[in-house]
C-alpha cells in the first residue's frame, strides 16, 4: 500500500503515537443490520486498500464472532500485523449463541458457565483478554479498552489486571468506553498513585446530535493528552442521509431500546448537515465526520459497504469556523446516555 494510494487521514491518538482510521461489524444472528463474514472480509481489505489501519471491534459483537472475522480476514490476505491496530474490548459477557445479546438478557451472568466471564475482575479480564486472543489469531492486542464501568469490582484489582496485562505483551495499550467522567478519572488516578499503566484513549458516544460529553469527559481527555475516539459519530446513520430515509437498521430498532428518537432540534440539524453537503459537493456523513474530526481524534465509522466506506473518508472536506457554528447551533441538551 503506497503513501499516493493512502485516502484516509492519519491521526494521533492522544499523547500515545496509535494511528486511526475505523470500522466495526458482526453477524447477522447477533443483530441484522450487521454484515457476515462473506461480507465483512471484502470490506475490511476495501478499508485496508484505502487506507484504514484500525479495526475497532469488541469480544460481545456477535459474542466473538466479530473478532474471529477479523483473524480470519488477517489470515486470508497475510496482513503484515505490526502494520495494522487492533482495538477490542472487555467487560460484557460474551454468550454460547450468535443470536444471544447479553446486554438484553438478565441474568445470564449468574449461570455457572458464565462465573467470572464478564465484568472487571481480576479473573474476568483475563479470562477476556485470553478469549479474544484466540479468535484475533494473534498474540498481542494494541489497544484494550474496558467497554463500561465496574462498580462491583476495586479499581484497584481492574487496573492492576489492565498494566500487568500490558507488562505481559498481551495488550500494549489500554482505554476505556462510555462512562462518567469521575469514574474515568478515579481509574486513571489509582494508576498514577500505583504507577501502573494508565488510559491512553476514551471511546464515547458523541456526535452532532449527541454532545453531552463535551461538558466533562472531553475537557478532561484534552487536558490529559487522552486520545477521544467516540462511537456513532453519524447517530447510527441519522446525519448520514435525509430526514425520512428507511433503512434496515431504522426499521428494526423502532420500539426497541436501541431506537433513536428525533427531537426538532436534531431533524435541523440533519437538514443543515444535507444542506452543506450539496453546497460542497460531497456526503451528508462526510460532512458530520468532518464535523467530528475539528474536536477528536478520530471517530469509529461502521460501514456495511464499500460504498458507505467511501462515503465515510472525509479528506479534503473541511468545514469554516461559520458553518461549525451554523452546524452547532440548534443542539439541544439531553440526558446522558450509554453509561452502565
Amino acid at each position: 500500500m503506497s503513501a499516493e494510494g493512502t485516502q484516509v487521514e492519519y491521526r494521533q491518538l492522544g499523547k500515545s503515537g496509535l494511528k486511526l482510521g475505523a470500522m466495526s461489524f458482526g453477524s447477522d444472528k447477533w443483530a441484522p443490520w450487521v454484515i457476515n463474514e462473506n461480507d465483512a472480509i471484502p470490506l475490511l481489505k476495501a478499508a485496508w486498500d484505502r487506507g484504514v489501519t484500525t479495526i475497532d471491534t469488541a469480544n460481545v459483537y456477535s459474542n466473538g464472532e466479530s473478532e474471529r472475522i477479523v483473524g480470519r480476514f488477517i489470515k486470508q490476505y497475510n496482513i503484515p500485523r505490526d502494520k495494522l491496530i487492533i482495538a477490542t474490548k472487555c467487560f460484557g459477557l460474551v454468550a454460547s449463541e450468535p443470536g444471544i445479546r447479553s446486554s438484553i438478557t438478565p441474568g445470564l451472568d449468574k449461570l455457572k458457565e458464565y462465573v467470572n466471564q464478564s465484568g472487571l475482575s481480576r479473573a474476568a479480564i483475563f479470562n477476556a483478554v485470553n478469549a479474544s486472543l484466540e479468535r484475533l489469531q494473534t498474540s498481542y492486542i494494541d489497544l484494550l479498552q474496558i467497554h463500561r464501568f465496574d462498580s462491583k469490582t476495586p479499581a484497584e484489582e481492574t487496573m492492576k489486571a489492565l498494566h500487568d496485562l500490558v507488562e505481559s505483551g498481551k495488550v500494549r495499550y489500554i482505554g476505556a468506553s462510555s462512562m462518567r467522567c469521575w469514574q474515568f478519572a478515579m481509574l486513571n488516578e489509582v494508576a498514577e498513585k500505583k504507577g501502573w499503566t494508565k488510559f491512553v484513549s476514551m471511546q464515547d458516544e458523541y456526535s452532532l446530535l449527541y454532545r453531552e460529553e463535551e461538558r466533562e469527559m472531553h475537557q478532561y481527555c484534552n487536558y490529559n493528552g487522552i486520545g477521544i475516539i467516540p462511537w456513532a459519530p453519524l447517530a447510527a446513520g441519522d446525519l448520514a442521509r435525509p430526514l425520512g430515509t428507511s433503512t434496515t437498521r431504522k426499521d428494526i430498532s423502532k420500539g426497541s431500546p436501541f431506537e433513536n428518537k428525533l427531537k426538532a432540534s436534531d431533524e435541523l440539524i440533519i437538514k443543515r448537515v444535507e444542506e452543506l453537503s450539496k453546497k460542497k459537493g460531497c456526503t451528508m456523513g462526510q460532512i458530520a465526520l468532518a464535523w467530528v474530526q475539528t474536536k477528536v481524534s478520530s471517530p469509529i465509522v461502521g460501514c456495511s459497504s464499500v460504498k458507505r466506506l467511501d462515503e465515510a473518508i472525509v479528506k479534503g472536506v473541511a468545514l469554516t469556523p461559520e458553518e461549525i457554528q451554523y452546524l452547532e447551533e440548534p443542539y439541544e441538551p439531553r440526558p446522558l446516555r450509554g453509561h452502565a
